[in-house]
């Protein structure tokens, strides 16, 4: 599974790069927290592949990166992505490197 790391998340950000950030977590754990990414819950995946872009780089995250990696590995084996990407360590790590007002849950 390919990644990229909270500090690579931010310098793509930094350079205006055309990419799609994926958060996967559940509707209130968004609304604690987020980074700005598109709001797609693990459970909803299946039916919302059409909202993963296949013509851009996508980044999924999560709390910490298990779930993203879960998303990644159903949309890979099941849809034939080859263009996305796990934040490493998630929300939990982009709080801790990037940006501590970011709450932890």
């Amino acid at each position: 599974m390919k990644e990229v790391t909270v500090k690579e998340l931010k310098e793509m950000r930094d350079a205006s790069k055309d990419f799609q950030l994926v958060d996967v977590r559940e509707p209130n754990e968004f609304e604690f927290a987020n980074i700005g990414g598109e709001l797609i819950p693990l459970g909803t995946v299946p039916q919302n592949v059409d909202k993963f872009s296949k013509d851009k780089q996508v980044v999924v995250h999560c709390r910490s990166g298990k779930r993203s990696g879960d998303a990644i590995t159903y949309l890979e084996k099941n849809h034939g992505f080859d263009n996305l990407y796990n934040l490493v360590g998630g929300i939990l790590a982009w709080s801790d490197e990037i940006d501590p007002e970011v709450p932890k849950y």
